[in-house]
């Protein structure tokens, strides 16, 4: 597999150093490595776009490294920010390294083999290495103006209000010749010659290579590819959900949501989604697009996209449960085979009433539904006594009587009660 090629009719390629594609097929198996950034215990769907760029490098035949930072973690690379960053201390960012290992090995083959895959951490290396020494050995192969150069830099150097920047601390300034000297440590000790990342850290993947030109008196020779960053149609940045930041990690983003975001991608998006975040070929994909344009309601696309990134994320029988759960809402499913975390995932976007445990006994349904819940559900008991008689109204997916009491009706986890008015209207009560 010509990796160049595959980057990009899959829409992933956006630049490389010249000599790059012939020094991948002239002299496989060459080792490539991308950094991760260890400030959050968990990779997320942005990550996912350049972990994909490892897994296309080990499946045309190459050896992929994963740098997690705990060095440079502790500073921040300044490459698309507009203020310093927090700085975290090294027993959370090992923390953090433990669980961005765990979720790379679902999808890099860890061998013994010239091709298998490695973390590396950039801490083992700079934790005994003196800032003199550093200074001395590293620093004087850079110049000031090469470095204040780079676009990350010129964009925070002349801080000031009107472009919201707050500047550039020595620290972040210094981002670049560190992540510069991670290329020449995998380059003089694991040979490595390419280190790849998304189009924002050209910069700095390119200061690598100048510095390991420099520091081996002009004969080293190391090469740059960066991926497309990946952006919905209007141009906004993709991996973001109504809720916030969409993680690989179970416990922070659930299954079921991971599994909903794809599967709520927009008809524009897509096309690219798949073939960026899956590995089904050319002629699988262009199959689904057919098929998908004959009947885009059927979402034939972003179901195959969703199945495929939340089976190797997340696992078979997690994907199976979120498919239960989305069918829920359809009335395909049953809600007693929801656990408590995915009926609160389910039923997020729905509107929420508590009621008091000792008030059941006050009602029948009427008033549960009306008098009960603030009129969040019916206005009147008149409106409510209506619906339930033309029976418009279910509770846990039982149709509702007007001789039930609220306190006999079954409650899901011995707290909440789904309340359905007509087909599309849902209210969760929980009871307190």
């Amino acid at each position: 597999m010509n990796l160049i090629d595959e980057l990009r009719w899959r829409g992933m390629f956006h630049d490389m150093m010249p000599g790059t594609e012939e020094h991948l097929l002239k002299n496989a198996p060459i080792t490539g490595y991308i950094g991760f950034d260890p400030t959050a215990p968990s990779l997320h769907i942005g990550n996912l776009a350049t972990i994909m760029l490892l897994v296309h490098l080990q499946r045309a035949g190459h050896r992929p490294l994963a740098l997690v930072g705990g060095a440079t973690g502790m500073i921040g690379d300044p490459s698309g920010k507009s203020a310093e960053r927090n700085l975290l201390d090294e027993e959370v960012l090992r923390r953090n390294q433990a669980g961005i290992q765990a979720q790379l090995e679902k999808f890099l083959v860890f061998d013994d083999s010239p091709t298998g895959a490695r973390v590396v951490n950039n801490y083992d290396w700079f934790k005994d290495f003196n800032f003199l020494q550093f200074l001395r050995e590293v620093g004087k192969h850079l110049t000031v103006n090469y470095m204040m150069a780079k676009d990350s830099v010129k964009r925070r150097i002349g801080g000031n209000e009107e472009s919201g920047a707050d500047g550039i601390s020595y620290t972040e300034f210094s981002y670049q010749l560190l992540q510069g000297y991670d290329f020449f440590h995998l380059y003089k000790e694991l040979g490595t010659t390419l280190q790849m990342g998304a189009s924002d850290q050209w910069g700095n993947i390119t200061t690598g290579t100048e510095l390991i030109r420099r520091m081996s008196g002009g004969e080293g020779k190391a090469y740059a590819l960066t991926g497309q960053l990946i952006t919905k149609a209007d141009g906004t940045k993709y991996g973001k959900s109504e809720t916030g930041t969409v993680w690989l990690d179970g416990a922070m983003t659930s299954p079921y949501q991971f599994y909903q975001f794809f599967l709520n991608a927009a008809d524009a998006d897509v096309p690219r989604l798949i073939r960026v975040f899956t590995l089904l070929s050319q002629p699988e994909i262009e199959a689904l697009e057919a098929e998908h344009a004959q009947a885009p309601h059927l979402r034939t696309l972003q179901k195959a996209l969703a199945q495929d990134v939340t089976i190797r994320v997340h696992g078979q029988a997690a994907y199976e449960a979120a498919v239960a759960a989305s069918q829920v809402l359809f009335g395909g499913g049953e809600l007693s085979s929801l656990d408590e975390a995915t009926l609160l995932d389910v039923f997020a976007g729905v509107p929420h009433v508590e009621v008091p445990r000792a008030s059941l006994s006050e009602h029948n349904v009427i008033s549960l539904l009306s008098e009960a819940t603030n009129a969040v559900i019916f206005p009147s008991k008149g409106e409510a006594k209506k619906m339930i008689q033309a029976g418009g109204v279910s509770l846990n997916r039982a149709k509702a009587t007007l001789e039930q009491q609220a306190a006999e009706l079954p409650l899901l986890h011995d707290k909440y009660v789904v309340a359905q008015k007509g087909k599309k209207n849902y209210y969760l009560i929980k009871v307190v």
